[in-house]
Formats: structure tokens, sequence, C-alpha cells
């Protein structure tokens, strides 16, 4: 297996973590995992803006330019013969002695990797439970950072309640969830938080909001209360894993009649088409 460093791919058992990487110290660091179907990276200009937007808010500078990782990246798929899977990028401050403010002469370190993985199309959606939780992080979620322990946490909750996921909840608003955006909708109306500083505004979000037109839905950015979101005709989260998930149910409550919605059905069928799109195959 080969690994992209910085500039160069090297195989991934010469490659070791320094003890004093921020990444590792700190949590410095941000990241991206990108899916990649036949060879095609999916959405990467919007994973590409939003890595080097993250480091920007950050102050963290990127090795390579825009152009150059992109070329980097497509040559790691190409040497690893990726067809199906994602790509992982991550990117840390760099290696210095530890100190909490930001080292002088320090470089960052940028590491890459693949993952095979193709996921079948399943006839039938999963309806997913969920599980609500305190929004305990901190206000820059919209950075996509190392710093992922209230994430963990959260989803570690919800495993152990039996649900898939948990939803934050942030002076009684809901925000987003453990690894995932969510969406509730009433009357034709689809709900999300707005993208501030309190959620990730994850790609699979974007695409589906370009998406809710195609299936007769109107966009309403605002806070949901908690209460809101219990009365739902229907909710569904979405990530770059799952792409869309139905929810069926919410702290032991049924999401409307506790089956998986039309909107939602219809709104996982547009981004297949549009994965379809995308891949040469398909075309």
């Amino acid at each position: 297996m080969y690994i992209l460093v910085n500039e160069g791919i090297i195989p991934r058992s010469s490659f070791s973590v320094d003890i004093e990487d921020r990444g590792y110290q700190f949590g410095d660091g941000i990241y991206e995992m990108v899916k990649v179907f036949e060879g095609v990276l999916f959405e990467w200009e919007a994973h590409l803006q939003r890595l080097f937007r993250s480091a920007r808010e950050l102050r963290i500078t990127i090795s390579m330019n825009k152009e150059e990782l992109t070329e980097q990246v497509q040559r790691l798929i190409a040497i690893e013969d990726l067809r199906d899977g994602y790509v992982y990028i991550q990117v840390t401050r760099g290696v210095a002695s530890r100190i909490h403010h930001f080292p002088e002469g320090v470089s960052s370190v940028l590491v890459a990797y693949t993952k095979e993985g193709k996921e079948e199309r399943k006839e039938e959606l999963a309806g997913i439970r969920v599980i609500t939780t305190e929004d305990i992080r901190w206000q820059r979620v919209d950075i996509k950072s190392l710093n992922l322990l209230g994430n963990v946490l959260a989803k570690q909750k919800a495993v152990e309640a039996g649900a898939q996921e948990a939803v934050f909840v942030r002076d009684g608003m809901v925000t987003e969830c453990s690894s995932s955006n969510i969406f509730g909708i009433k009357d034709g109306v689809c709900f999300t938080h707005p993208a501030n500083h309190l959620i990730l505004n994850g790609i699979t979000r974007q695409v589906v909001i370009r998406l809710l037109e195609k299936v007769s839905l109107e966009l309403e950015e605002s806070p949901m209360k908690l209460e809101a979101l219990y009365g739902m005709d229907e909710v569904f989260i979405t990530n770059t894993g799952q792409e869309v998930g139905p929810v069926i149910e919410i702290d032991g409550r049924k999401v409307g009649n506790g089956d998986i919605g039309v909107y939602s059905r219809n709104l996982s069928i547009e981004f297949q088409r549009l994965i379809d799109s995308v891949v040469p195959s398909k075309r």
C-alpha cells in the first residue's frame, strides 16, 4: 500500500508519525474524506475548497496548491488502482517541541491514503434510529478539524442506546449529528440549521440542498427546536458515507408513521442519479 506524504508517494510501511506532531498531541490539524466511484473523485472541488478553507481558518499552510494536490491525489488513486472507495486526507500543523502557541519555522504534514470499498446499492432504504444529546463541542465546528472527541462521545452514547446516530442540541436548538447533518420535512418545507460556525457544512448536505427542487421541496435554513424535530413529517441525515439516511425514530418516538417517507426516498433516488451522471460507465 502506498500513501501520499506532502509532495511524495511512498510505501505506507516506511512512514511513521512523529511523537511531537501537533496533530498527535493537540489535534492541531484538518481532514477530508472523499468518495471515489470508478476512479472518479465525487464532488472533489467542493472537498478541496473546504480543506483549504479549514487550513486558512486555523492558519495552517498546506505545502501544495490546489492543482498540485489534485494531481498527487489522482496519482495515488492510479498507483493504488482504486476503483471504488474513498481517499482520506489529513494535514497537521507539523512537528515541533510541545508548546501551545504556534511554533515558528514549522512545516505542515499532509498525509493521504486510499481505501477500497464498493457499497452495494440497496433495493430498499434502511431507516435509522437516533437519540439526542447536548452539544458540548467548541463553537467552530464549521472547521473540519481533528478535534472530534465530542463527536466520538456522542456516537458512543448512541451505540450504547441501540441507535445509529446522535443528534446534537445546543440551547434547545438542533444543530447537527455526531457524523452527519440533519434535515426535517414538514408540509413540503425542508428545514436544516444554517451553515454557520455551529455546524459543519457537509458536502453531501450541499448536494442534497441542490436536489431539493427536483423533489418539490422548499428550503428553510433556520434552527429547529427539539420539539419541532419530534413533530416533523420526515427526518433524514446526510454524510459522505451514508449519503441520504432516513430517520424513523428519535429518542424512542416515531417520526411520522414510523416508515421511510416519500421525500427521503426520492432524494436518495436523485442522489444516486447524480452519482451515475459522473461515473464514466454510466454516461
